[in-house]
């Protein structure tokens, strides 16, 4: 536990003296967000039925972005090397550095997306599942991110493999973060399709972190 405690101290440390990396994703999210009323014209009901959809797929795209700053400056410092030689668990090591990344890159995300969908006319019904979809989906695709992440940490132009890695498999997490929201306004439960993505989420938290690790060795090595 104080291995954690001091792992989650120093990530948020660092991220708050780079608020750039905190930052942009964000704002990502908020510009792209804003601009589908723009693009596609101000029809309420038409935006209220892409409204989830919208939502989910700049989210995942903020969170890709975000993935950048999670490896490359330990990588570049020679930290990284460090950590891996480190006597300390390197599975908890690693599971609390994706958890720190997700408070300052995910939870913002989650916080800001219910005004967003206000915005776009999402009915006040589909809130909560939205709300609770992302809550569980977001750390599931940081997690997914970050074992590629660790693939291509060693390379200098990562952004197009990175994609290639990681989207197919964003594709269910999406695909059950969107039909929460639309299962509810068809006034239908909710709870198999949440527990659907708690269990992928208890399954990225057990084999994400031994995939990042084994990805991390082949990187440095």
């Amino acid at each position: 536990m104080n291995i954690i405690a001091a792992t989650i101290r120093r990530e948020l440390l660092i991220a708050f003296r780079s608020p750039g990396d905190i930052i942009n994703p964000l704002m990502f999210f908020i510009i792209a967000v804003t601009l589908f009323p723009l693009g596609v014209g101000a029809d309420t009901e038409f935006l209220s039925r892409i409204a989830s959809g919208i939502i989910w797929v700049t989210a995942l795209l903020a969170v890709m972005l975000s993935m950048d700053s999670l490896f490359r400056a330990d990588y570049e410092d020679g930290s990284l090397e460090q950590l891996l030689l480190s006597p300390q668990p390197l599975y908890f090591i690693i599971l609390a550095k994706v958890g720190s990344h997700w408070l300052v890159s995910g939870l913002p995300i989650v916080i800001l997306a219910p005004v967003l969908a206000s915005m776009l006319a999402l009915p006040a019904e589909a809130m909560l599942p939205l709300l609770a979809g992302l809550l569980i989906g977001t750390p599931i695709l940081t997690l997914i991110g970050a074992v590629g992440m660790a693939l291509t940490v060693g390379l200098s132009r990562s952004g197009l493999l990175l994609a290639v890695l990681v989207l197919p498999l964003y594709v269910p997490v999406l695909v059950f973060g969107t039909g929460t929201v639309s299962t509810a306004l068809g006034g239908l439960g909710i709870s198999g399709l949440l527990a659907l993505l708690g269990a992928m989420l208890v399954l990225a938290i057990c084999l994400a972190p031994l995939a990042i690790m084994a990805a991390l060795r082949i990187s440095v090595s």
